[in-house]
């Protein structure tokens, strides 16, 4: 017998068990005994038995693989997501095909496009930042494939989204920082194309507006790269030009937050005595900076999980995306650090 050409009828005879019984117990199904269960899977582990997917996809019309789409792998939160993505997946036997768009509209319609060729059962998707027609996500989901966003929600009818907070994690962070004492709140801002952007300014407007300060539009800031450099030249120009000078920023990223981190130090202002920096998303890094960053913590890995559940029992005809609730929403948590705690 071949390297990993082992059946269930060869187990069955090492066994001296049925096809059957060996079968139903490599399933855990209820009626096979805990001790049978042992033994046919520490025999299957042993002869280096596979199940043979091909067959299985056949007999089900399924490939039992899904397909994710992500615009960065580096990023932390998302790495956390495709954890949280796999840990569901594999305990329901579903294999995962990963892509990363890096914000790009064509990759990720590419990507889709090989996907749908190697015959996923479904797609999980974190749309890029260039994309603002999203033709090719409708037209599938027009024809009844799985699709499920997760991150950022587009403006599709019918689409089926899992999402945090957005808007009351800016809302707490923006607050966070009033209640410290800052008045002169920056808001670095995302790409107006995301609605995690609008969701997140909208919380920084009306937390400020609910403890009576006034919105200075030129406190709003748009960085439509998301990187440290842009953020560190942004924060830079604001110190030295705008006539109010601002006291804290209030970042969309936890990238943008350590730009503003080194542009308030080259500055020569101390943080947080003279200004407070909070971001979003909580990055791994964020308690090991110096000082530490108060930033808005997201469930990257509980997005992940409840996405791909969500998108399987779709798969799997155990919810309809028709009949059911098409957003979930998912809570944030503020972590209150050193960057931003006065008091």
């Amino acid at each position: 017998m071949k390297l990993g050409q082992a059946t269930i009828k060869d187990i069955a005879r090492e066994l001296n068990l049925s096809a059957s019984t060996i079968s139903r117990a490599l399933k855990d199904y209820p009626g096979i005994s805990d001790e049978t269960k042992r033994k046919v899977k520490e025999v299957a582990e042993k002869m280096n038995y596979r199940p043979n997917a091909i067959a299985l996809s056949l007999r089900q019309s399924r490939s039992f693989t899904i397909g994710v789409i992500i615009p960065e792998v580096i990023h932390f939160f998302f790495s956390t997501v495709i954890s949280g993505i796999e840990e569901v997946a594999n305990s329901r036997g579903y294999n995962v095909i990963l892509s990363q768009s890096n914000e790009k509209l064509a990759r990720e319609i590419s990507s889709i496009e090989t996907m749908l060729s190697n015959q996923i059962d479904g797609v999980l998707v974190s749309y890029s930042k260039e994309t603002k027609n999203f033709d090719h996500f409708t037209k599938l989901l027009d024809q009844g494939f799985p699709i499920v966003f997760f991150d950022r929600a587009p403006a599709i009818p019918g689409a089926i989204n899992v999402m945090v907070d957005d808007y009351q994690g800016s809302f707490d962070a923006t607050a966070h920082l009033i209640s410290q004492g800052y008045k002169k709140i920056v808001h670095l801002a995302g790409p107006q194309t995301l609605k995690i952007s609008i969701d997140r300014e909208k919380g920084y407007r009306e937390a400020l507006e609910k403890n009576g300060i006034r919105v200075n539009p030129a406190y709003i800031i748009t960085c439509p790269l998301g990187t440290l450099e842009e953020s560190k030249e942004l924060v830079t120009e604001a110190l030295n030009t705008l006539p109010d000078r601002p006291d804290a920023f209030f970042s969309c990223n936890d990238i943008g937050a350590v730009g503003a981190i080194m542009a308030c130090r080259d500055a020569g202002l101390k943080i947080p005595l003279e200004v407070g920096i909070v971001g979003f998303s909580d990055w791994q890094f964020c308690s090991m900076l110096d000082p530490q960053l108060s930033s808005v913590a997201q469930p990257g890995s509980l997005m992940g999980a409840r996405a791909t559940e969500i998108l399987l029992d779709i798969i799997e005809k155990k919810l309809d995306p028709k009949t059911m609730e098409q957003t979930l929403i998912l809570e944030t948590k503020l972590m209150e650090r050193d960057s931003s705690k006065r008091f």
